[in-house]
């Protein structure tokens, strides 16, 4: 159970990246950046973690119906989204979200030089199991990384494991906005700005 702004949340709520949100209507993840860039699909019901949208499952359900033209939803890739994520809870809102941290604020959060390192260290299976693995990225709740710290320093020999009090801070606040905390523009959009 986690709290943020005042509002107690139990159970981490299902999120849906770019290629889960595609599989819920049969298209590939390039359209659902296409929807992004064409202003049909925006990121007002988003996450944004390590640089990356993540919209509740509960907005993506309904996105298709939402449309002009409606989008059919593949009941079968909604329940395989909720499968994998279960237990899981039904956020209607950002607000709903406990902190989540990608690699890029996990980086930050235990002022790590790079993330190289920290990648090694998730692939050798030595750090928290991710609670999330969304579009092919690791995603934790902020107590699921705070919690396995203790651990992870006393199996490090290298690596000290200390926690920054402002990041972590700031994480829970909602007011992070060090790098992964906004989406940054690739490809022809990246040239538009």
């Amino acid at each position: 159970m986690s709290e943020k702004g005042g509002l107690v949340v139990a159970g981490k709520p299902f999120l849906v990246g770019r290629k889960e949100f595609a599989a819920l209507y049969g298209v590939k993840p390039t359209v659902v950046t296409q929807w992004v860039v064409r202003g049909g699909l925006d990121y007002e019901h988003a996450v944004i973690v390590s640089g990356s949208p993540y919209w509740l499952l509960p907005f993506a359900r309904e996105y298709g119906q939402s449309r002009p033209r409606p989008k059919t939803l593949d009941e079968r890739a909604l329940q395989q989204v909720v499968a994998s994520q279960q237990p899981g809870v039904w956020a209607r809102s950002k607000d709903e979200v406990p902190p989540l941290v990608g690699l890029q604020e996990v980086v930050q959060l235990f002022g790590m030089s790079s993330q190289q390192n920290l990648s090694a260290v998730v692939r050798q299976g030595r750090f928290a199991p991710a609670d999330y693995r969304l579009s092919g990225s690791p995603l934790w709740l902020l107590d699921t990384v705070i919690e396995a710290a203790p651990d992870l320093r006393a199996k490090s020999r290298t690596v000290m494991w200390a926690i920054v009090p402002q990041v972590e801070a700031a994480l829970r606040q909602g007011r992070y906005t060090g790098p992964g905390s906004t989406v940054v523009p690739r490809g022809p959009a990246a040239y538009a700005v």
